[in-house]
C-alpha cells in the first residue's frame, strides 16, 4: 500500500528561486558561447587578427577552470545570497569594461574576470538550488540550472549574434550587463538572506576535508572524461556538417538549435530520473553518447542521419550533467561550495582538454571524423569510474542491510 501511494504522489514543484538561478546561468552561458560568433568583428575593431582574438575564448575557459575552486574558498565566509549578488555585479562590470575598452589586453582580462564571476555563481548557485530543493530533488534542481545553459545555446547565442550584427560586437556586452542587473534584483527578491546559512563558521580546512573521500574524485574523473569526449567532438561539429554531411552553411545554425533543444529535453529527463536512479541514469546517458559518436563517424556522409544524431547527442551528452554534479555533492556532503566548484572546473577542464585533443585528430587519416572517434573512446572510458562507483555503492548498501539484519537478530535473541 505504501509503495502504491508513493508512486501516485505527484512530484513536488521546485522552489521559484531555483529558476532564478537558472536564469542567471542562461546569461552566463550566453556570454561563454556567443563570443565565437563575434570574433571577426571584435578582431577588426581591436586591431588583432582572428587567431589572436581567439584568446577571448581561451581566457574565459582558463578562468572557468581555475576560478571556481579559488573563488569558492575566497567567498567562504560570505552569505550565499551576498555571494550570488557580488558575482552578478562583477559579471556586469566585466561586460561594461569590455564594451567601452579599445584595448585587446583589457578586453581579454575582462573575460577572465567575467569567468571568475561565472564560476562563483555556478558553484554557489548549485549549493543553494540543491539545498532549497531538498535531497530528493537535487538532480532535478541542477537540471534546471543546466537547462539555463542549454537555453543559452538555443536562444541566447543566436540572440547575442543577431544583436552583434545589428549594433556591433559591443552591443551584446551592453545587453548582458543590463540583464545581469535585472538578475541581481531577482536574486534579492527571491533568495532569502538566510538560505544556505551564514558560512562564517566554515573554515578552509573543513571545506578541504569534505572533498577527501575517494568517491568525490572518482565522480570528478567521470565528469572530465565524459565532457572531454562529448564536447571535444562537438567543438568540431560544424566542419563535419558542411564538408562531410553536405549540409549548407546557412543551415548549420538550425542544426545546432536542434542540438540545444535536445539538450533541454535531456537535462530535464536526466534530472527527473536521476534523483531515483542516479548511477543508472549516468551510465545509460554516457553509453548512448559514446554509441552516437561512433555512429556519427560511420554515417558522416548521410545528412539526415547526422542531423538526428546531433539532436540525440544534445540530449544524452548533456543529460548526465546534473546527475553527475548531484553525485559529486552527495559524496562530498551536501552544501559544499568547494565540491560544487570542482565539478564546474571539471566540466571546463574536460571541454578544454577534449577540444585540444580532438583538434589533433583532424590532421590524422581520420580527418573530420577524428573528433567523433576520439570522443567515443574518451566518453566510453567514463564508464569505468561509473562502474566503480556503482560496485562500491552496491557493496555499501549490502553491508548496511547485513548489519541491520544482524542487529535485529541480536535484539530478538536478547528478548528470548
Amino acid at each position: 500500500m505504501m509503495k502504491q501511494r508513493d508512486r501516485t504522489t505527484p512530484t513536488p514543484r521546485l522552489p521559484g528561486l531555483v529558476y532564478v538561478i537558472g536564469a542567471g546561468i542562461f546569461l552566463m552561458g550566453t556570454t561563454e558561447f556567443m563570443i565565437a560568433g563575434l570574433l571577426p568583428e571584435a578582431a577588426a575593431d581591436l586591431g588583432v587578427d582572428v587567431a589572436q582574438a581567439g584568446l577571448l575564448v581561451t581566457a574565459f575557459a582558463v578562468g572557468m577552470i581555475v576560478g571556481p575552486p579559488v573563488m569558492a574558498l575566497a567567498t567562504l565566509r560570505l552569505p550565499a545570497r551576498a555571494t550570488l549578488v557580488c558575482a552578478l555585479a562583477v559579471f556586469a562590470a566585466g561586460h561594461v569594461v569590455a564594451a567601452v575598452s579599445d584595448s585587446f589586453t583589457v578586453v581579454t582580462a575582462s573575460r577572465v574576470v567575467t569567468a571568475l564571476a561565472t564560476g562563483t555563481f555556478w558553484a554557489i548557485g548549485a549549493v543553494v538550488a540543491t539545498t532549497v530543493a531538498g535531497p530528493g530533488a537535487s538532480a532535478r534542481a541542477l537540471a534546471v540550472m543546466s537547462g539555463g545553459l542549454s537555453l543559452a545555446v538555443v536562444a541566447g547565442v543566436p540572440l547575442g549574434t543577431f544583436t552583434g550584427q545589428a549594433t556591433g560586437w559591443r552591443g551584446p556586452f551592453w545587453m548582458l550587463a543590463g540583464l545581469s542587473l535585472l538578475a541581481i534584483g531577482a536574486v534579492l527578491r527571491f533568495v532569502p538572506a538566510a538560505v544556505g546559512g551564514h558560512r562564517a563558521e566554515v573554515s578552509v580546512r573543513a571545506e578541504l576535508s569534505v572533498i577527501r573521500p575517494w568517491r568525490v574524485w572518482v565522480a570528478l574523473g567521470a565528469i572530465v572524461l565524459a565532457q572531454a569526449g562529448f564536447l571535444g567532438a562537438y567543438s568540431f561539429i560544424s566542419p563535419l556538417l558542411t564538408d562531410r554531411a553536405g549540409i549548407p552553411a546557412p543551415m548549420v545554425p538550425l542544426v545546432l538549435v536542434g542540438f540545444g533543444i535536445g539538450a533541454l529535453a535531456g537535462t530535464a529527463l536526466g534530472g527527473r530520473v536521476g534523483d531515483r536512479y542516479p548511477l543508472v541514469t549516468i551510465a545509460v546517458a554516457v553509453s548512448l553518447t559514446a554509441t552516437a559518436l561512433l555512429v556519427l563517424a560511420a554515417a558522416a556522409d548521410h545528412s539526415a542521419i547526422v542531423v538526428m544524431l546531433v539532436v540525440l547527442l544534445g540530449a544524452c551528452g548533456l543529460g548526465a550533467n546534473p546527475v553527475l554534479i548531484a553525485q559529486t555533492l552527495r559524496f562530498a556532503g551536501d552544501g559544499s561550495a568547494l565540491a560544487s566548484s570542482l565539478a564546474t572546473a571539471g566540466f571546463n577542464l574536460g571541454t578544454a582538454a577534449g577540444s585540444a585533443m580532438a583538434g589533433v585528430t583532424l590532421s590524422t587519416s581520420l580527418g573530420l571524423v577524428g573528433p567523433a572517434v576520439l570522443g567515443a573512446v574518451l566518453t566510453g572510458s567514463a564508464l569505468a569510474p561509473i562502474a566503480l562507483l556503482a560496485t562500491t555503492t552496491r557493496r555499501t548498501i549490502h553491508d548496511m542491510r547485513s548489519r541491520r539484519h544482524d542487529d535485529q537478530r541480536g535484539d530478538f535473541t536478547a528478548v528470548r
